[in-house]
């Protein structure tokens, strides 16, 4: 079986790293999974979530040209179907409420969403920078005042 981008194989925990586990694959090759890739929650040591010689199944997320094979734990674990547990009689059913609203103290316009990261960062920046003009422009002209 070729390894194939997106594809979900075993295989087993074949080393740990602070930066995270290496995975021993079908046909004698070895994948990476990053800590970032490990589990849904924060991870601050791999060793805690995984152990050696622990059967996994694994995503592969991309395969280098030099060979190099990038795995995920938490977007195989995710792909799987979920299995929901039977609604008890009794319990509550869930209430729906909006979700809270944040004060948007740059926001001149609604992001669009085609604007990339960095023209949202260039943009506040931009607006940023003559805020703290007008408050030097205001600040001075406030202290020349007093000098009279």
């Amino acid at each position: 079986m070729e390894l194939e981008v997106g594809s979900i194989v075993e295989g087993k925990i074949s080393g740990i790293t602070k930066f995270g586990a290496f995975v021993a694959l079908p046909e004698g090759k070895s994948g990476l999974v990053h800590i970032s890739e490990v589990a849904n929650a924060f991870v601050a040591d791999v060793s805690e979530h995984v152990q050696m010689g622990q059967t996994v199944k694994v995503k592969v997320l991309s395969i280098s040209p030099e060979g190099k094979i990038n795995l995920s734990i938490k977007r195989a674990v995710e792909n799987r179907p979920a299995e929901r547990a039977p609604a008890s009689r009794h319990a509550p059913a869930p209430r729906k409420e909006a979700p809270p609203t944040y004060p948007q103290p740059f926001a001149a316009a609604p992001a669009s969403v085609d604007q990339t990261f960095e023209d949202r960062l260039k943009k506040f920046m931009q607006e940023s920078d003559s805020r703290i003009a007008d408050n030097r422009i205001y600040a001075e002209h406030r202290s020349r005042g007093r000098r009279r």
